[in-house]
């Protein structure tokens, strides 16, 4: 476990050089100290330091389990363990002594307590002889306790195999890990990423310790270049930080932006390191390798640092594979991905969830057969977390099972997804949660405080509702809409490697901004009922008098047109779309009915009349320009896509609906060049008209057969518009998404498609 020769540097810190032979004589005292004691569980209660390597070690030495505990831990933690596995023996650190002893009053036997600053400094004897590590490699070689994402922590028993599998993985099979590598020791060392990447890998293979003082960034840097770090082992918050801070600074720089987004295309690490030597030189020159793990990295964040010209490899895991399944092989980046399997590891998606067996799965949970037995089917560990792979076997993790909010209604929703694609809306979204709490999904924003005061804003909620919540809330389907915003100036609950504590969510935000348990305000009358029935039949949630209309209840433009037409058929109240805005909340419709109502009969509504009405419409033409656009474009198809095509004669000589997804701005072009010339000229596409705001593109958009629309303003003379197109014996293309995808996968179908297609047969 420890390869390198005695006169090589084991161990950097800010002040000690600390080499192999020191480090291996330093264990020997450490094992002195309880060398009576074997075969039985010790724990390490203390932050990062050299007494904590000199301890892991000497337990190990002594044929003991070490049981690391995050020194963050709080009282109640900390005894629960203690409580759970009754190690024998407690190392801690003088700074955690007084936490230490008030959970000794919430336990149930006496450990021996060993004080890191309290044993006598002994003189260093013995050799390299005196110290063993020789075990089963199906012995239990550490018990690595969860970091409590969903609860109450587990003790994961990991063997020697385990342990070994992913050294070896890293070190022979892909050399990752070598003895010229200097790797920095910067997370805390109860986690099995930073305890097996950072200390056990680094020093099995001979190569060199650098200790970070502490997470502080001056620090980081200070080590990075004081002791030509090569490899750098971080979680995606860090590099995150880190990504924003270098990207804020090129974008203060025209000429920097401008060698940013040739370096993007180019992706050629040699001229990026190049052009950006002075950010490598903050690194300190040296760094090879950027490693990133504990949680996903974001895909934009990874390619910000490989157009820096870093080679940056996301690995994939958990406690209880020690902690590997995949990582990226140096070289072999591909965005958003974390990975290929690590060496004599099997992946296979059962369900959607990712399963893994091989040699670095966990023995099992510490007394917990039943939470062992229902992860471990038939050697195969099934991870609750949600993903696939493509023909390379590379992984792309989605989402945690576990995390999966599940509506009254039935629907599944993502949260990790949503969160996404909230971060991407606005710079000063710091982070951002989303979770169910009153029937309907909140969205906590912590924000950047530094950024808001950069860009005056006063009113933070204001900005987040109208810059974040409004813009996703227009493209989202109904069942993912954000009902509730919340900000927060303090960070959301996170495990040490900054995973969303998704289960403290409800807490957290009635802390942030304490009130009464919800007392909604009741209907009392029959109008503000019968309206409340009919929305929340609508988007699928329960709606309440006291609810944004707009903005809490995020009506898309069918939604908005169909309650129209049913508050016209149902009270005889007539509200022009534009005029629906104006009324804040359910309640504030309500009385504006209650006042002007001439009825109150509840009568479905007729799609079949509304499309009836008459419409001054008249279809474009196609002109002169078509034959030649159509050839053109079909032209330039073939010229740049191998375009393969199926099915065309299934389209009728009748009029028809074509509903194609809808994934980039090509997609029109494609599907044009792939009917026949004599079914195009009697195809239209509708088409937004916020895309076709030149006279150019409008005077092309009448003679290509495109009908433009605006669904914010007047969606029902558009619906009638399409069906005045089907009746005529004409085709129509729709993109029933209502936008483009943005990773592939197809959304939800909007209604307007259906509608046309059942009521014009």
């Amino acid at each position: 476990m420890l390869q390198g020769k005695n006169e090589k540097v084991a161990i950097l810190t800010d002040t000690e050089k600390v080499s192999y032979g020191e480090l291996k004589k330093n264990i020997l005292n450490f094992s002195k100290l309880f060398d009576d004691i074997s075969e039985s569980r010790i724990a390490i209660f203390s932050e990062n330091r050299l007494e904590w390597i000199y301890a892991f070690y000497s337990i190990w030495n002594n044929r003991n389990i070490p049981v690391p505990i995050d020194y963050m831990s709080g009282i109640d933690d900390v005894s629960f363990i203690l409580n759970d596995c009754q190690p024998e023996v407690i190392f801690c650190s003088a700074d955690r002594k007084e936490a230490l002893k008030q959970s000794l009053k919430e336990i149930s036997y006496e450990p021996r307590v060993i004080v890191f600053e309290e044993i006598d400094a002994a003189p260093l004897e013995g050799g390299d002889d005196a110290i063993s590590f020789s075990a089963d490699d199906q012995d239990t070689a550490v018990i690595i306790y969860t970091s409590g994402t969903t609860g109450s922590p587990k003790g994961v028993m990991l063997t020697f195999e385990n342990l070994k599998s992913n050294i070896i993985g890293v070190s022979e099979h892909v050399k990752f890990y070598t003895p010229d590598q200097v790797v920095m020791m910067l997370l805390p060392l109860h986690h099995i990423f930073p305890l097996l990447g950072s200390m056990v890998a680094t020093l099995y293979v001979g190569a060199t310790v650098a200790m970070a003082p502490s997470l502080n960034a001056d620090d980081i840097i200070r080590t990075l270049q004081k002791h030509k770090v090569t490899m750098l082992i971080g979680v995606p918050r860090l590099y995150s930080i880190i990504h924003k801070g270098i990207i804020d600074k090129i974008n203060q720089s025209g000429i920097a932006k401008k060698l940013f987004k040739i370096a993007a295309i180019l992706q050629w690490q040699g001229f990026s390191k190049k052009i950006f030597n002075t950010v490598h030189q903050k690194f300190g020159g040296n760094v090879k390798y950027l490693i990133s793990g504990g949680a996903p990295l974001d895909p934009e964040v990874a390619v910000g640092f490989r157009t820096l010209g870093f080679e940056i490899c996301e690995g994939y895991g958990m406690t209880e594979s020690a902690p590997m399944i995949t990582f990226t092989r140096p070289g072999k980046f591909f965005k958003g991905s974390a990975g290929q399997a690590l060496p004599g590891t099997k992946i296979e998606i059962r369900d959607g969830e990712i399963v893994a067996s091989g040699k670095n799965i966990m023995k099992g949970y510490y007394k917990r057969q039943s939470e062992t037995d229902d992860i471990l089917r038939d050697g195969w560990l099934y991870t609750g977390d949600l993903g696939h792979l493509n023909s390379k076997g590379r992984i792309f993790i989605t989402g945690r099972k576990k995390e999966i909010i599940v509506l009254s209604n039935g629907k599944n929703i993502n949260p990790a997804e949503i969160e996404l694609k909230v971060e991407k809306l606005s710079p000063l979204v710091k982070e951002a949660a989303v979770f169910m709490m009153n029937d309907k999904l909140n969205l906590v924003i912590v924000p950047d405080e530094a950024g808001l005061k950069k860009e005056k804003v006063e009113d933070a909620q204001r900005y987040f509702r109208d810059h974040v919540l409004k813009p996703y809330n227009e493209r989202a389907t109904s069942s993912k809409r954000l009902l509730k915003l919340h900000i927060s100036a303090e960070e959301l609950p996170k495990t040490r490697l900054s995973k969303i504590q998704r289960f403290k969510l409800v807490d957290f935000v009635e802390t942030i901004a304490p009130k009464e348990e919800v007392v909604h305000e009741k209907a009392d009358s029959k109008e503000l009922e019968t309206i409340i029935e009919f929305i929340s039949q609508q988007i699928g949630q329960q709606v309440y008098p006291e609810d944004r209309l707009i903005d809490d209840l995020a009506l898309d433009s069918l939604a908005k047109i169909t309650l129209i037409v049913y508050l016209e058929n149902t009270f005889g109240v007539e509200i022009p779309e534009q005029e629906l805005v104006k009324f804040e909340r359910v309640r504030d419709l309500s009385n504006h009915i209650l006042a002007h109502k001439t009825k109150h009969k509840h009568e479905l509504i007729n799609w079949t009349n509304i499309l009836k009405e008459k419409v001054n419409f008249s279809l474009p033409k196609a002109g002169m320009s078509f034959n030649f656009s159509n050839f053109s474009y079909k032209a330039f198809i073939r010229s740049i896509l191998r375009l393969h095509r199926e099915g065309i004669n299934n389209i009728p000589d009748g009029p028809c609906i074509i509903a194609a997804n809808h994934q980039s701005f090509l997609d029109g072009f494609l599907i044009a060049s792939s009917l026949k010339r004599k079914t195009m000229r009697h195809t239209y596409f509708y088409a937004k008209e916020s895309h076709w705001k030149s006279a150019i593109k409008r005077f092309l958009a009448r003679k290509n057969n495109v009908i433009l629309m605006d669904v914010n303003r007047d969606l029902k003379t558009s619906l009638q518009k399409m069906a005045a197109v089907l009746r005529k014996g004409k085709n129509l293309i729709i993109f029933p998404e209502g936008t483009r995808s943005e990773d592939g996968s197809i959304g939800q179908f909007k209604q307007t498609f259906a509608i046309l297609a059942r009521e014009l047969n």
